[in-house]
């Protein structure tokens, strides 16, 4: 695995991780109830199981924050209605405004089901968080959780914060994938160098071995943004990372210049070292499809050996009311099938 990180991810078989059946429709989609926490869209989906059943978590935006919500489903096709596990706290120092719950530690095998990894009879999960109200408002932290039913979480562990980072992610820190490898955990984020205006954004990692005690290997991003005219040329964001065999497997997204946001992967041997494969996964839609605008966010889990790769879709439409907001945008959860 030595060479460019933007090299061919050579000796790796993409088949495994294709996925070119697309649902065509939102399995998730926002209420459009004024007040509720997932009036005007939801986001970021994350899948895994627990006891057989499949489980997603994902972010409802109301106007004044993210909140988190969990969601069952028996066959990965229909889900439930969303209940808030992680809502906003007007007495905590990063969720008053924002409570985004993104990755909780699971069987990270490509081929899994994605079952919860419970630790000492804990399950173990990120989140992050902006520190003012409105989408995505200032510099973003990370930060850990625990909980004992899926439900209700407690803080556990240090914050990841941008300041004591590289000048790339300084602007503040986004999504972020928990996984746990030898003695090792590794919260892998993406991150942006400036925190308004103009800003890129590229993936980098932090280690700890306890939650508390965190250290960046590498100074700068394991996988940065693209070259000029690049898919991910100015985004390369929200890593979700599984092993398959002897390989580790980085789904990302890419957003270029052209206004688009697309899933691809890199692969890595080691975890630290990762190279681009340039093969786009899941390509935006036709005008008028649900993911028309952008189609990113990965969440990958496996059904009777098939991948199935969830993701946030997006879609240009005409402007409509939520009670005072103006929409121009439909903002939901999609999936694809191998």
């Amino acid at each position: 695995m030595n060479g460019p990180v933007n090299g061919p991810a050579s000796g790796y078989d993409p088949a495994r991780v294709r996925t070119p059946h697309k649902a065509g429709r939102l399995l998730v989609e926002p209420s459009r109830e004024p007040g509720r926490f997932d009036s005007l869209f939801v986001d970021c989906p994350f899948v895994c199981s627990d006891g057989g059943e499949y489980l997603m978590t994902y972010v409802g935006f109301d106007g004044t924050g993210y909140q988190t919500a969990l969601s069952r489903s028996p066959d990965l096709e229909t889900w439930s209605p969303g209940e808030v596990i992680l809502p906003r706290d007007p007495g905590h120092p990063h969720r008053r405004h924002n409570a985004a719950l993104t990755s909780i530690l699971r069987d990270n095998r490509l081929g899994s089901d994605g079952q919860v990894t419970w630790l000492d009879g804990r399950a173990l999960a990120t989140y992050h968080a902006y520190p003012e109200a409105g989408m995505e408002v200032g510099a973003g932290v990370i930060g850990f959780l625990a909980s004992d039913d899926l439900r209700t979480w407690k803080d556990t562990g240090a914050v990841l914060r941008p300041q004591d980072g590289g000048a790339w992610e300084r602007g503040g820190l986004y999504k972020s994938w928990l996984l746990r490898h030898d003695g090792l955990y590794y919260c892998f984020y993406n991150a942006k160098d400036r925190t308004y205006g103009g800003w890129r954004e590229q993936i980098g990692y932090a280690v700890s071995p306890d939650l508390e005690r965190w250290t960046r290997p590498s100074p700068g991003p394991v996988v940065p943004h693209g070259g000029e005219g690049a898919f991910d040329e100015r985004f390369a964001s929200d890593p979700c990372v599984l092993r398959d065999g002897d390989w580790w497997v980085m789904f990302y997204f890419g957003l270029s210049f052209d206004g688009h946001a697309r899933e691809s992967y890199a692969v890595s041997r080691d975890l630290r070292t990762w190279r681009k494969s340039g093969e786009i996964l899941i390509d935006v839609g036709p005008p008028g499809s649900v993911d028309d605008t952008y189609a990113h966010k990965p969440a990958i889990v496996s059904r009777d050996g098939r991948p199935y790769h969830f993701y946030t879709a997006a879609r240009r439409c005409a402007p409509y009311q939520v009670g005072e907001h103006t929409q121009v945008e439909r903002r939901g959860i999609s999936m694809a099938r191998g």
